[in-house]
């Protein structure tokens, strides 16, 4: 599966979700490089979505991108499917199956 499919996917589920305000962080010259792919505000909360294939690797300015995100409080991680975005945003709700 394409990167841009699992964004896709993922961008779809989060508009299911109550409470969110999500967008797709575009690169190019004009964006900010090393923001994750998938940014979401839920209920107050920050969260950075790095979507990569099962193959795909974050680059070192995204992997610090995301240690800067968890430092100021927010949630930051890499994601390679729809269900591991469930699975965050269950452990930001206290529920611990998946």
């Amino acid at each position: 599966m394409k990167e841009r499919e699992i964004v896709i996917m993922i961008m779809a589920y989060l508009k299911t979700v109550p409470g969110c305000f999500c967008w797709k962080e575009h690169g190019g010259m004009y964006g900010t490089a090393g923001i994750p792919d998938i940014i979401a505000c839920i209920d107050g909360r920050f969260y950075g979505f790095e979507v990569k294939t099962d193959r795909g690797k974050p680059t070192k300015l995204q992997e610090a991108t995301i240690r800067k995100i968890i430092a100021a409080g927010g949630t930051a991680l890499v994601v390679r499917s729809v269900h591991e975005v469930k699975a965050a945003l269950e452990v930001r709700d206290g529920i611990t199956s998946v």
